[in-house]
């Protein structure tokens, strides 16, 4: 089998990609060892972050480090024994989180953000999915005042350096948002550009039909059988051997399988994180995804239940699962919202592939012709899927892309 390109990977990103160059007559088969959208895609908190132009830093304040230094914490845990060979991200990463830089990192990171809502819209209407896309938003609750005031004053910065709109939530206000909330709060934001997925997975799996009506492909596959040929590259697949001209490396935290061998080294780290569903209590209603800001656990309504997400797990990707913050979670978000009982036989686990600097990898190889790079998203890999696949495609056709990619250059490494 021939093809222009073979996409490596079936998460959000890689579907996008494979999308945007199968609407260019690109001819694609997209590999994956499992099913479309069945890995990190499938579990994730079901938000397009508008508001998210600041990706998710380290934090610089000494009672922060001083609290997950404790590793008891719903937002953070670590793995003692991962530390050493996570260091050098780590302090890498902690270095790029600095306030003046970190600002400056969002002024690039901004136009990917600005993209995400429309670029979304735009996919799920022509695939007839756009009932999962919902224009609730989302909302940060607060227990403290000092919360409150401090994420306030970041939300007006926002809002003023990037034009993202939210409300300012008194807790009658929260009341009447969120009727069922059972804590007792301060008040909240309500950032109301965002959008709400009521299933990922589902999106997905809408997007990867409107590849197939489009005449693209899917095939089961191993990535480490990847090699390079005169004419372009070779994988080994379920329906054989397949040559293509281009290939696309969208692996998420699976992307060292290709690059490693190909001599690409890239500082990528995996946070990890968990779900579970579980049935509200009676008539209880969530309208809308929400944070408990100072507990650090977040509640979206999906369509299997109310999808309780869990913060970061710093560990070895292939670690076996250890959810202790699922476990931390769920007693005070059971007071918080009256949640019932599990849905899930056992909590799901996922891995966001992070870079130090918490801007993606997106762009052609440095040392290899026709080898293109797509990953790094960390927690914004169902926010930028599709925008990263326009940008991709517009890049591998020879268009002019939508947005400057230059920043987020594979070879800034």
């Amino acid at each position: 089998m021939r093809k222009d390109v073979v996409v490596l990977g079936a998460g959000i990103v890689g579907v996008s990609v494979a999308l945007h160059l199968q609407k260019r007559d690109r001819s694609v088969l997209l590999v994956d060892r499992r099913g479309p959208g069945e890995e990190t895609s499938y579990g994730n908190a079901g938000l397009i972050q508008r508001e998210g132009v600041y990706p998710y830093g380290f934090p610089h304040d000494f009672g922060a480090l001083a609290r997950y230094a404790l590793n008891n914490t719903i937002d953070a845990h670590y793995h003692l024994a991962a530390l050493p060979k996570l260091a050098p991200f780590l302090f890498r990463y902690w270095m790029h989180s600095r306030p003046e830089e970190h600002k400056a990192i969002a002024r690039l990171y901004a136009p990917l953000i600005e993209h995400s809502v429309i670029e979304h819209l735009a996919l799920a209407e022509e695939a007839g999915s756009t009932q999962l896309i919902r224009p609730t938003g989302w909302m940060k609750v607060f227990r403290t005042e000092k919360a409150l005031e401090t994420q306030l004053r970041d939300a007006e910065q926002v809002k003023r350096d990037f034009g993202v709109n939210f409300d300012a939530l008194k807790p009658k206000d929260v009341a009447e948002r969120e009727p069922h909330i059972k804590a007792s709060v301060t008040g909240g934001i309500h950032w109301t550009d965002p959008a709400a997925i009521y299933d990922p997975y589902e999106l997905t799996l809408s997007y990867v039909r409107l590849f197939e009506r489009l005449g693209g492909e899917l095939a089961a596959g191993d990535a480490k059988t990847l090699e390079q040929t005169q004419d372009g590259w070779r994988i080994q697949t379920e329906k054989g051997p397949v040559d293509a001209g281009a290939v696309v490396v969208a692996l998420g935290p699976w992307a060292d399988v290709v690059t490693k061998r190909l001599g690409y080294h890239f500082p990528l780290a995996v946070k990890r994180g968990y779900h579970m569903h579980y049935k509200p209590e009676g008539n209880a209603v969530l309208n809308r995804p929400t944070l408990d800001f100072e507990r650090g656990y977040f509640l979206a309504p999906m369509s299997r239940g109310i999808r309780l997400t869990t913060g970061a797990e710093f560990a070895d990707r292939d670690a076996p699962k250890t959810p202790v913050q699922l476990q931390r979670a769920e007693p005070i978000a059971k007071a918080f919202f009256p949640l019932g009982e599990r849905v899930d036989p056992e909590p799901w686990m996922g891995m966001r592939p992070c870079t130090p600097d918490m801007m993606p990898i997106i762009g052609q190889a440095p040392r290899h012709k026709n080898l293109w790079f797509s990953f790094g998203h960390a927690h914004h890999g169902m926010t930028l899927g599709p925008i990263t696949g326009r940008i991709m495609a517009e890049m591998m056709t020879g268009e002019t892309p939508v947005i400057d990619p230059k920043p987020y250059r594979p070879g800034r490494f």
